[in-house]
């Protein structure tokens, strides 16, 4: 909110009064919608998420937590841009998560193969 206070401070130097409020209303909209896209998840959700695929709360580094978290962004991100179709960064973001997480299922299935059919149908994920 100080970028926004500060380039108010300098638009009141000039006589374009509408465009300026119209501008910093633009951008304090630009940075909350920033501010909630980055409190998606709440800490307790992701104690859950953890709990539930990764063994126990604390174990957040296991493969299968990581996976699971990784999918509850994507799901998210996939809502997200239906509704915004021209978000590119976020889109950009959510293919680097399938990315991810296409490498730690590939990863997963070589070090245990029922593990990772076990982690694919209980999210939903693959046929």
């Amino acid at each position: 909110m100080k970028i926004i206070k500060n380039f108010h401070n300098k638009l009141k130097k000039h006589t374009f009064a509408p465009l300026k409020l119209i501008f910093v209303i633009t951008i304090g909209k630009l940075f909350n919608f920033k501010i909630q896209m980055a409190n998606y998840l709440s800490k307790e959700d992701m104690a859950n998420i953890f709990k539930e695929y990764g063994g126990s709360e604390k174990n957040s580094g296991s493969t299968e937590g990581q996976i699971a978290l990784f999918t509850h962004r994507i799901k998210g991100l996939s809502n997200h841009l239906q509704q915004n179709k021209k978000d590119h960064s976020c889109r950009r973001t959510l293919l680097t998560l399938v990315g991810k997480r296409k490498r730690l299922l590939r990863y997963l299935a070589s070090k245990d193969i029922n593990k990772y059919r076990a982690l694919i149908e209980k999210l939903g994920i693959r046929k």
